[in-house]
């Protein structure tokens, strides 16, 4: 299907701009937490995305110098840029300076969270708590942006409640008074988290009212749902979450270079190359476990029925899920 949007809309594979950092097309990888490190946004850029988004990375982790902050959630592969850090907090002194350590780290953009709604991210005063207190949003993000000396976008959601509406001023004032680039939109509110019908009519009424771009999140499940969500919001370009674990050939089928799904022994590969980019990151016992969050994900996509894609989350040595992976991939699959 064409990446094509209505008339008068560009093309998801046309190029934009955020705060004169150009992007290549208008599909992102969204912040994933948890998820997001260098080699999964590298993935994502390898399938098409224009720009992925970094896990979010806690100010005051990097204000103290934590060792596990400073040398994995900032480490930044050469072949991803541009890349955006996605950076965590509600103390604006404290952000001025862990923006300035992203940028040094290399970040092309940094990128603030406003949205998460997570309870123990919220009592901090962070994320999605920042929506209640603009004051204080505005200076966070305005710190940022002296601090960091990049373009600064925002994440956030339309409010804290059903039917609030108030991240949509919170969105102006970070716009007008604080300096923000762009704002990442996702239109549900924090309590709903990811339930419920994304609402892209308010979107829409966001990109009326401000002269930055307005990249949409938020029930972008698949490439159809993504393109909808595009068309409806008329934003700026389209951010996908959840609809890419497991399947980063989404972001070929929104930016046009691929029109049908990978084949089971594809998916194979891809994992393959999934865990050998774990195990280089985080060295083998640790990718052992965090790896089984992601088996179940490829495993889906692959076919495999969900009694034997368990038997994965139990294997701890990452040679023996290899060699499972490729008796998957050269046998029972091939023969399928």
């Amino acid at each position: 299907m064409s990446p094509a949007a209505d008339a008068g809309q560009p093309a998801l594979t046309d190029p934009f701009s955020i705060g004169g950092v150009e992007i290549s097309n208008r599909v992102l990888l969204a912040p994933l937490a948890g998820i997001g490190n260098w080699f999964v946004r590298l993935q994502a850029r390898r399938h098409g995305a224009g720009l992925a988004v970094s896990e979010m990375v806690s100010s005051h982790a990097i204000h103290y110098r934590n060792e596990r902050t400073m040398t994995e959630l900032l480490r930044i592969h050469p072949d991803e840029h541009p890349t955006s850090i996605q950076l965590f907090g509600a103390d604006p002194d404290v952000m001025r300076g862990a923006a300035a350590v992203a940028a040094d780290a290399g970040a092309d953009l940094i990128d603030l969270n406003m949205g998460c709604p997570v309870r123990k991210v919220r009592k901090t005063g962070a994320g999605a708590e920042l929506i209640s207190d603009p004051d204080l949003a505005v200076a966070v993000a305005a710190a940022a942006v002296e601090g960091g000396g990049r373009p600064v976008t925002v994440k956030l959601r339309s409010g804290l409640k059903p039917g609030d509406r108030s991240g949509v001023e919170v969105a102006r004032r970070l716009v007008e008074e604080a300096g923000v680039a762009a704002i990442g939109f996702h239109p549900r509110s924090a309590a709903t988290q990811h339930k419920g019908t994304p609402d892209y009519a308010l979107t829409a009424e966001l990109v009326d009212s401000i002269d930055v771009p307005v990249i949409v999140s938020g029930g972008l499940d698949s490439a159809e749902s993504a393109r909808r969500a595009y068309r409806e919001s008329r934003a700026a370009a389209v951010m996908i979450a959840r609809g890419s674990f497991g399947y980063p050939w989404i972001f070929e089928e929104l930016t046009g270079r691929r029109n049908e799904a990978p084949d089971p022994a594809e998916i194979a590969d891809e994992l393959l190359w999934v865990i050998d980019a774990a195990e280089e990151h985080m060295g083998a016992d640790r990718a052992s476990h965090y790896l089984r969050k992601f088996y179940p994900w490829y495993m889906s996509r692959m076919g495999v029925p969900h009694s034997e894609a368990s038997g994965f989350q139990r294997i701890e040595d990452l040679d023996d899920a290899r060699d499972r992976v490729r008796e998957l991939r050269d046998g029972r699959l091939a023969a399928a």
